[in-house]
C-alpha cells in the first residue's frame, strides 16, 4: 500500500500531528498534486478552530498550494492538464457551477465554493486532490514556495488593486504591511499608483520605501491617517488589509471624492462609518473576496513579469505546528510556508 502524510488537527485548536494515509485516487474532474509547498494564512484559523460550520475532524488546512500534477482524473486531459504540469490552488478551491453566482460567471462568491482544509483536505501534506477548476499553472521562474501564498495572500492584493475605480497616477493607501500588505504595496507601485503605505511606528518607514511606497503614513504619529491622506489630495483608493475595523474606520475621511475603500482584512467587529461620511462625497466601500483560479494565474504572471515575491519562512512539513503557532502570534514575517522535499 502507497502512502503519503498529512499534518491534521483531531480536535479544535487541536496540536498539528504527522500521519500516513493512503494514496488517494483522483475522480472525474480531478487530479492529484503533488505539494511542494503550502503557505500558512491567517484562515486556517477558522478550519483549525472549528469556527466555521460545515468544518470536520481531523482537519487538514492549506489553501496557498503549490505543486505539480501528479495524476489526472476521468476526462481532465480534455482541459488541457497534464501531468507534470505545475499547479497552484488557493482559496478557491473549485465551484459548483450550478448556483446563481455561477450561471452568471460570478464563480468567486459560488454558494458552494470550495476552499480547501473546508470542502476537502488542504495543502498541509505530501498530496492533494483538487477538482481541476481549481488549478491556476504557475510561470516559469516562479518558485513552488513563492507561488503557494500568490494563490491567497497575492490574488487578494492584486485583484482587489485592479479591480478598484483607481487609475495608473491615482493616490492610493495600503493600510497594513503584514502578509498581504507587504505584496499590496509592490503591487500597487508596479501598477503605476502613487503609493502610500500605511503601518503602526516610525521604523516601519524605511520597510514600507523598500517595498516602493512613495509616502508612509504613521498610524501613531497624532496626526490623524484621514488628515495625513488628505493633505498628499485624498487617496483614490484605500486596500485596507489590516484586520483592524478602528484602523479600516480611521481611512474613510482620507477618500478622494468618489474614492474606494476596498476591505479584504477580516475582523467582526463593527467599523464606525456614517452614511455622512458617504454621501456628500460620492464615497464607496466594498469588501472583496480573494480570486477564481484564472485570478490567480493572473497573479502570479503579473508578479513573475514584475519581480514581485512574497517574503517567506519555509519550515519542512513535520513542524507544521510551529509554523502555524509562529503565525498565529504574529511572528512571521510574512509568510510561514511548509515545504515537502
Amino acid at each position: 500500500m502507497s502512502t503519503y502524510r498529512v499534518a491534521q488537527v483531531t480536535a479544535p485548536n487541536g496540536t498539528f500531528e504527522l500521519v500516513e494515509r493512503e494514496v488517494p485516487q483522483p475522480g472525474p474532474g480531478q487530479v492529484r498534486i503533488a505539494v511542494e509547498a503550502c503557505g500558512v494564512c491567517h484562515s486556517d484559523a477558522l478550519f483549525v478552530s472549528g469556527a466555521l460550520p460545515g468544518v470536520s475532524f481531523p482537519e487538514v488546512p492549506g489553501h496557498e498550494i503549490a505543486g505539480h500534477i501528479e495524476e489526472l482524473g476521468h476526462d481532465v486531459w480534455s482541459r488541457g492538464w497534464k501531468v507534470g504540469d505545475r499547479v497552484a490552488v488557493g482559496w478557491f478551491g473549485g465551484s459548483c457551477g450550478h448556483c446563481e453566482p455561477c450561471r452568471r460567471g460570478d464563480f468567486i462568491v459560488c454558494a458552494n465554493l470550495k476552499v480547501p482544509g473546508w470542502a476537502y483536505d488542504g495543502g498541509f501534506g505530501e498530496k492533494v486532490i483538487a477538482p481541476a477548476d481549481a488549478l491556476a499553472r504557475i510561470p516559469d521562474g516562479l518558485s513552488a514556495a513563492d507561488a503557494g501564498p500568490m494563490a491567497c495572500a497575492g490574488v487578494t492584493t492584486f485583484n482587489g488593486l485592479r479591480r478598484s475605480s483607481a487609475q495608473p497616477g491615482d493616490l492610493v493607501a495600503v493600510l497594513g504591511l503584514g502578509g498581504l500588505g507587504h505584496l499590496g504595496v509592490q503591487y500597487a507601485v508596479a501598477m503605476g499608483f502613487e503609493t502610500v503605505g500605511i503601518a503602526r511606528g516610525a521604523e516601519k518607514a524605511d520597510f514600507a520605501k523598500q517595498l516602493g511606497a512613495h509616502h508612509y503614513v504613521d498610524s501613531t504619529s497624532g496626526t490623524p491617517v484621514a488628515e495625513a491622506l488628505q493633505s498628499l489630495g485624498g487617496a483614490k483608493a484605500v486596500l485596507a488589509t489590516a484586520g483592524n475595523s478602528e484602523a479600516i474606520t480611521a481611512t474613510v475621511d482620507g477618500l478622494a471624492p468618489r474614492g474606494e475603500l476596498v476591505v479584504i482584512g477580516a475582523d467582526t467587529a463593527p467599523m464606525g462609518i456614517n452614511p455622512a461620511q458617504l454621501l456628500m462625497a460620492a464615497r464607496v466601500v466594498r469588501g472583496h473576496p480573494s480570486g477564481t483560479s484564472q485570478d490567480v494565474e493572473d497573479t502570479m504572471a503579473f508578479s513573475a513579469l514584475h519581480g514581485i515575491r512574497p517574503m517567506t519562512e519555509t519550515v519542512p512539513l513535520d513542524r507544521a505546528d510551529e509554523a502555524y503557532q509562529k503565525m498565529l502570534a504574529g511572528q512571521a514575517r510574512f509568510r510561514m510556508v511548509l515545504t515537502n522535499g
